[in-house]
């Protein structure tokens, strides 16, 4: 019930801060609220930061009327293409070169200068290679989700401990069954840390892409408000999709608490 009562209280705390943003978001730029002392012109504050009413006004019309739904379902069929692709391939690649020392120290320089360029930079030899379509941005979320998703499992391999490892060999499991039971579990926690942050990445590579060279998309939207000052229309597909990042981190919320009820929690081991 104390925890309960705790969560319960937490959320409000955070709703009650998101609510103290907009308030003063709102009173910040609406003008004749506040005096201009920190902008002098009343409207500039409006101009650059945009109002909220207006922000929200446009997400409404944007659902109501249905504007949205194209742009929004060509960024989410990007961003979950560019989560799934990178997240297999982290996963496989990762567990591969963490299981075989040879290729991994072969591969290692590459694989770190490759992280170390900015992935921005790849977008024009993407759309040279595929297109201003889809696959385009695909491959560069693929790019960023990659090697989070890579680097934690690398290292939930190589954590695993060598008791575990050499008792299951003891005992007779086939290097099948190690990577089913030993390997896998032991990097499933790595991966779900690292996919938390992979969904914000994923959205980052769909939105960059459209910001530099599409037809449709969130990202597009926000790009043509730019070019006609539409500060309002910017900030609102801003917050649509950080909303939409949001759910879909809730849903690999959902997905870790459902495989890793395995894993006990932090007030179990602290009884023990």
């Amino acid at each position: 019930m104390r925890n309960s009562g705790n969560s319960v209280t937490l959320r409000l705390w955070q709703v009650l801060l998101l609510a103290a943003v907009f308030v003063g978001w709102h009173v910040m730029t609406v003008p004749g609220i506040l005096p201009p002392l920190y902008f002098g012109d009343p409207n500039r504050a409006a101009f650059l930061f945009g109002e909220p009413l207006k922000v929200f006004s446009r997400i409404w019309h944007w659902f109501w009327g249905g504007d949205i739904y194209r742009h929004l379902w060509v960024t989410l069929i990007e961003t979950l293409l560019a989560f799934a692709i990178g997240t297999i391939l982290g996963i496989a690649i990762g567990i591969w070169l963490a299981l075989a020392p040879v290729a991994s120290a072969i591969f290692d320089p590459y694989i770190k200068a490759i992280n170390a360029m900015p992935r921005v930079i790849l977008a024009p030899i993407f759309f040279v290679w595929f297109g201003l379509g889809i696959a385009s941005k695909v491959a560069l979320g693929v790019t960023l989700v990659f090697f989070i998703v890579f680097f934690n499992v690398y290292q939930g391999v190589k954590e695993v401990s060598p008791v575990v490892l050499a008792n299951a060999r003891m005992l007779g499991a086939s290097p099948r069954q190690l990577l089913r039971y030993v390997y896998l579990p032991s990097a499933m926690s790595w991966v779900f840390a690292s996919l938390h942050n992979s969904v914000g990445l994923a959205f980052v590579g769909a939105v960059v892409g459209e910001y530099l060279g599409s037809a449709e998309g969130v990202g597009y939207l926000i790009l043509q408000a730019e070019g006609v000052f539409d500060i309002n229309t910017v900030f609102a597909g801003i917050l649509v999709l950080t909303g939409f990042a949001l759910a879909l981190d809730w849903i690999v919320t959902l997905a870790e608490k459902r495989l890793m009820v395995w894993q006990p929690r932090s007030s179990e081991t602290e009884r023990i």
